[in-house]
């Protein structure tokens, strides 16, 4: 089982409507896919990263993953990531590595006729969903269809974004509150919007009159002290970890929060996130997916303390517009189908094709 070819494409789509967090806005998402060949096999990795990831798979990357044995994906990883030194491997360099690490993961399990989540360490069937969304830029009225439809369906947690206007909020969470009911848990994403100080201040409140249970980002995830500062300083759980890539990324965060986030795209792959698992069960630490759903679903069945998985309304509408064989949420949960290979997922090429930008 060996690697022949290394196909990578890259995707732009515009969102549905315009978005905002606490610190951003946007209007489309780039998608990097990468396709392994070995024969007529194809595995299915991607990140969502700028184009500029897409050249780094093809400059540095590729030619060292061809003619390799799947046997040795471990010993793949490190060679990969030793080549991306120079190039910084924080950021675009990891989420390079992270969509090829996926795709061949997918191939390998492919080639053995088995799902991908019978390769890992399993300890788990199911991977618990929060839906998320709740961009500062919707109404009020598209924030309680989003939020309430989750709960409806049957997600018991969802999430919102906040910080861009911090004096509208508490109309925001009036109404999101109002539209999930009182027996769905109610998550709060600033994206590193406040100050230490301000995050607690908005921290109990955000506790006292909305009953939120979880606080994403309060601080950038950089300002580790402000991160430690405000989880000593509420009884909320504090998360980050969704711009974690290296290793370091994640020893940096313990300490400073509750629950880890794991970004699949981002953190090296099915690879790297197995050393995220064993550094999180280390340390006692429950850990978070971010995003991707459909491919996060597979690999954090491998995740010892799984808490659940970010339900992300911009990457489950991509993922249904690019991808066949998507799940759907049961009982609040992803449940990869184990009697389908890989990851089951297959490029829509003629759907994907208008959606093109490299």
């Amino acid at each position: 089982m060996r690697v022949e070819a290394f196909d990578v494409s890259a995707f732009t789509i515009p969102t549905d409507a315009p978005e905002s967090d606490g610190t951003m806005e946007w209007d489309s998402t780039t998608v990097v896919v990468v396709e392994a060949r070995s024969g007529a096999v194809r595995g299915l990795g991607w990140t969502y990263a700028p184009e500029a990831a897409a050249r780094v798979v093809e400059d540095l990357l590729a030619s060292i993953v061809r003619g390799r044995s799947l046997e040795d994906l471990a010993r793949i990883w490190l060679d990969c990531g030793a080549a991306l030194r120079n190039a910084g491997r924080p950021g675009i360099a990891f989420s390079a590595l992270s969509a090829v690490d996926v795709a061949l993961w997918d191939l390998r399990s492919r080639l053995l006729g088995v799902s991908l989540t019978s390769l890992l360490p399993r300890a788990h069937d199911r991977v618990p969903v929060y839906g998320s969304g709740g961009f500062c830029s919707y109404s009020l009225e598209r924030l309680q269809e989003q939020l309430g439809g989750w709960a409806a369906s049957g997600i018991p947690r969802v999430k919102m974004k906040l910080g861009r206007d911090p004096d509208d909020d508490p109309e925001r969470l009036s109404a999101a509150r109002e539209a999930i009911g009182d027996g769905a848990a109610l998550y709060v994403d600033a994206n590193g919007a406040f100050s230490a100080k301000d995050a607690v201040r908005w921290a109990q409140r955000y506790e006292e009159e909305w009953d939120v249970r979880w606080f994403e980002e309060p601080v950038s995830s950089a300002d580790l002290d402000g991160l430690r500062f405000v989880r000593g300083h509420t009884r909320l759980d504090i998360a980050a970890g969704e711009y974690a890539y290296v290793a370091a990324d994640f020893r940096n965060l313990v300490g400073c929060v509750d629950c880890l986030q794991a970004d699949v795209t981002r953190c090296g792959g099915v690879t790297g996130l197995l050393r995220v698992n064993g550094l999180a069960s280390a340390h006692g630490l429950d850990v978070s997916g971010h995003c991707a759903p459909q491919l996060s679903a597979h690999a954090f069945c491998g995740v010892d303390r799984l808490r659940h998985l970010e339900y992300f309304h911009d990457h489950v509408r991509i993922e249904r517009m690019l991808f066949d064989g998507v799940l759907e949420p049961v009982d609040g949960a992803l449940v990869p189908d184990t009697g389908r290979p890989g990851h089951g997922l297959e490029l829509k090429r003629a759907d994907a094709e208008r959606f093109r930008t490299g």
